[in-house]
């Protein structure tokens, strides 16, 4: 028998939809995951930091300046940073998802900042030599950015983080006077790689992974060669 029921439609059954979280997650899925958590932002400093102590005239300084240098630059930029965001998380029972809305990324970004902060006055008081300190005043610069620029649009970080390595790039090899073609070919690769699994983990759009880039790049150059 057919016809109209009195049944509410939310009785009645419906088959349930799958929701984001229930999707299989692929090969693919599971690479970009990876890929995401490994090039985090707080990792280009140190990154920096560590090529141009091993792979430029600065692998002839002491062993244990190096070493001190590069225990810095961790404790400030990884260490700190990872430190407080992880406290910040557990005390308003946060998880990634949440610090992933534009809305409630600002009180990570400060604590971040303040961190940059510290080492850049650190460096400055140890009398570090500019173009290493320009590393730091180049990051802080982005992340003080993407922090304006996140109030209207949500923005990628590991994209300005790539655009950083590569911006960083051309301007130490004006600073050294070297060939930074296949270094480049690298860094481009590997931000194309970052770029493409934060959209296809679904946490930036094409627009923001493209601007965040051309953030990061804008600042590598101007905050060490410039500023």
């Amino acid at each position: 028998m057919t016809g109209d029921t009195n049944i509410p439609d939310q009785l009645t059954f419906h088959e349930r939809k799958q929701s984001l979280e229930d999707t299989p997650k692929d090969a693919l899925y599971l690479g970009a995951q990876i890929i995401s958590a490994i090039f985090t932002p707080f990792m280009v400093p140190f990154v920096a930091f560590f090529l141009l102590m091993f792979f430029t005239y600065l692998r002839i300084m002491p062993l244990g300046y190096k070493v001190t240098v590069l225990a810095l630059v961790y404790c400030f930029t990884i260490l700190m940073p990872m430190l407080g965001i992880y406290l910040f998380q557990k005390i308003n029972g946060w998880g990634i998802r949440e610090l992933g809305e534009r809305e409630k990324r600002f009180i990570p970004y400060g604590l971040t900042i303040l961190s940059y902060m510290a080492c850049l006055i650190t460096m400055y008081r140890i009398h570090m030599p500019r173009y290493l300190a320009g590393i730091i005043l180049a990051v802080l610069i982005c992340m003080v950015i993407c922090t304006f620029i996140n109030l209207k649009w949500k923005i990628s970080t590991h994209m300005a983080s790539s655009g950083l390595m590569v911006g960083g790039l051309l301007s130490y090899s004006f600073i050294f006077q070297f060939n930074p073609v296949w270094w480049l070919c690298f860094f481009i690769l590997l931000s194309g790689c970052l770029g493409s699994a934060r959209i296809i983990v679904r946490q930036h759009t094409l627009n923001e992974v493209f601007g965040g880039f051309l953030v990061g790049l804008f600042c590598g150059v101007t905050g060490i060669l410039f500023i």
